[in-house]
């Protein structure tokens, strides 16, 4: 049987004679990303098959199949699936899943068991499978056969995230990339290679590689190619031919066509991502079933199993959110622009010279572009300016960068005040108040720490590789996997009365926990201030770890416009702490007062730099 031909597997399932049917089942897998339902119909004869599981399952088609992701809320997600679907007519109802099933009022059977029901329903006759994989949104897993179709082992990845589902749609997502693009990208791509070691370690060549000019599609082609390399991993001792790929990884075509290259036989049924729910229906056609309880009944609230912290409201007065007044560009103003070219955002800071005020500011997304996300800040820079006088304009005279992508930044630019981010955010810091001694930043892709001694650092570290005490941790846990939003992250956090106690080693398992908590019931707003903790219990323990804390704490970084991160980190570190204005804005400002300073020592001479050119000037990789 040739490739074509297996992929159509379980064409047999037609969508006829529907009339005929007397018994209807519902199968609902509740995953760690996603739900999905079956609805079978059964024939009156395989239905009356006195208990003997093999004849009643002779004769099922499928009916209805749904699947999508539940961001985080399985029992909202679980509701609108199950509005697809006429509940009046289905007879016996079955789930399966992991640890949220036991929350549902329903029978239920474990993802083996369904997994084992569904590969001998939808296998072609005369084939026989070693393996089944499940490819999913946050574990790969293979389990294996034996030749009755009988799971004699399970195989299972690292803990790491890097290979799943759930982590590739983050990096789509800040590469500014949707699936529908990579399903029309080209095969003959070469590849970028990627780590698939550790989620944080790819994350990082993903962008620096973009950070370099790499194209966005061969990145693209990397990831998919190192998942598929996870898949291989776990086959790899089995015999791979005619293996059975499930779960939702399914519709990444280039992964699917990497695997195709060294698994003969590749199986991929049409009912890849909703194959335990199949199982689940073909389950409840043999057995009698709990009667459905109705929506309002079909969950039980969970009371978890995570150890509870403090609400974080309790903390606010250990808190100080700084603001300052913002100028306004006059004709004639000389200035300074400071840009801040980080792995996830990117922004700029015009600062006049006479008075050090900050006159326009941006702050956007790099999208793995600097060069891109550069000249929108200049162009967004202008218009303030525009608005503002209506004149002559100002005067750019020096121009300094700091961030990740400072270099590929600097000479777009066509600059030499290319500086450290450490020393423009330290001297962002003293410029609001000379007696900082101690400095917290959490950005999007990396966490610092530095000590300041007489308004100059002389201590300084930053993460070496976890990336669960950073801004895009943080953001890419609450919206990929809980639904909630940035700007929803600090109101949410802060309704928790008892914030739940995750992991804080390893960004994988916090993650893991964040996805327990969500299957054993845990309310939304204790899962989300848990994980606010957890940013900040690894930045104390991973970053800082055991080095000194002063008398005058800053805390910045883009993350801090959440307000609840300040108040965790006040909360663990048990010290009050200051939030300076604008702390996103700081590394920008930083890099614009170090400029000043350098032109004034003479390590630097003034320039003129015209933000209309500068918006304007192309760079070809």
């Amino acid at each position: 049987m040739n490739c074509g031909q297996i992929e159509a597997a379980d064409n047999n399932l037609q969508m006829s004679e529907i009339n005929i049917m007397e018994l209807q089942t519902l199968g609902i897998c509740v995953g760690a990303s996603s739900v999905s339902a079956v609805q079978l119909a059964f024939s009156a004869e395989a239905a009356a098959g006195g208990g003997d599981e093999t004849e009643s399952l002779q004769s099922p088609v499928i009916v209805k199949r749904r699947h999508q992701s539940h961001h985080g809320n399985p029992p909202r997600a679980l509701r609108a699936l199950l509005d697809d679907f006429n509940l009046s007519e289905i007879d016996r109802f079955s789930v399966t899943g992991r640890r949220f099933r036991d929350l549902v009022n329903l029978s239920s059977i474990s993802e083996p068991e369904a997994v084992e029901l569904a590969y001998n329903f939808v296998k072609p006759p005369d084939v026989t499978s070693p393996a089944v994989v499940s490819c999913g949104g946050e574990t790969f897993m293979a389990y294996v056969l034996d030749k009755r179709g009988r799971i004699a082992d399970v195989l299972t990845g690292n803990k790491c995230a890097s290979g799943t589902g759930e982590f590739f749609l983050q990096q789509l997502k800040r590469m500014a990339i949707t699936v529908e693009d990579t399903a029309c990208q080209s095969n003959d791509l070469k590849p970028y290679s990627v780590s698939g070691r550790c989620s944080v370690f790819c994350k990082s060549d993903c962008t620096h590689a973009v950070n370099k000019g790499v194209p966005k599609e061969r990145v693209v082609a990397g990831l998919c190619r190192m998942m598929a390399g996870k898949v291989l991993e776990l086959v790899k001792n089995l015999n791979q031919e005619n293996i059975i790929l499930i779960g939702g990884c399914t519709s990444n075509k280039i992964m699917v066509e990497c695997l195709k290259e060294s698994l003969p036989g590749l199986i991929i049924p049409e009912s890849a991502s909703c194959f335990e729910a199949l199982g689940a229906a073909l389950w409840a056609g043999g057995h009698e079933t709990r009667p459905f309880p109705g929506i309002n009944h079909l969950l039980n609230e969970g009371g978890g199993s995570f150890d509870k912290l403090p609400g974080l409201s309790e903390y606010r007065s250990m808190v100080q959110f700084k603001s300052i007044d913002r100028g306004a560009a006059k004709s004639g103003d000389n200035c300074i622009l400071g840009l801040d070219v980080g792995s996830t955002t990117t922004k700029a800071v015009l600062m006049r010279w006479e008075d050090e005020a900050i006159v326009a500011s941006v702050y956007l997304s790099t999208h793995g572009d600097p060069v891109a996300a550069s000249r929108v800040c200049y162009e967004r820079l202008l218009e303030q300016v525009n608005e503002s006088t209506r004149e002559e304009g100002i005067s750019i005279i020096g121009l300094g960068v700091c961030g990740s992508g400072r270099q590929i930044a600097g000479l777009h630019g066509l600059t030499n005040g290319v500086v450290n981010e450490i020393i423009a955010h330290a001297e962002a810091a003293v410029y609001f108040d000379p007696r900082v001694d101690t400095l917290f930043e959490i950005g999007g892709q990396d966490a610092k720490y530095t000590y300041i001694t007489n308004g100059v650092p002389t201590s300084y570290t930053m993460n070496e590789a976890c990336s669960a005490g950073t801004g895009s941790f943080l953001a890419e846990s609450a919206e990929e996997v809980l639904g909630v939003s940035v700007e929803q992250i600090a109101e949410t956090a802060l309704k928790g009365d008892a914030p739940a106690n995750f992991n804080d080693q390893c960004a994988a398992f916090i993650a893991s926990d964040i996805k327990r908590a969500v299957q054993e019931g845990i309310k939304q707003e204790n899962i989300i201030a848990g994980l606010v903790y957890s940013i900040c219990q690894n930045y104390i323990n991973r970053v800082k770890g055991n080095r000194p804390v002063g008398e005058k704490i800053f805390m910045q970084g883009g993350v801090c416009y959440n307000q609840a991160v300040p108040l965790a980190m006040a909360a663990i570190c048990g010290k009050p702490i200051v939030v300076p204005p604008e702390p996103g804005l700081m590394g920008a400002f930083g890099a614009a007062l170090e400029n000043k300073k350098r032109i004034k020592a003479g390590l630097l001479k003034k320039d003129n730099f015209d933000l209309s050119a500068l918006a304007a000037r192309e760079v070809k990789y």
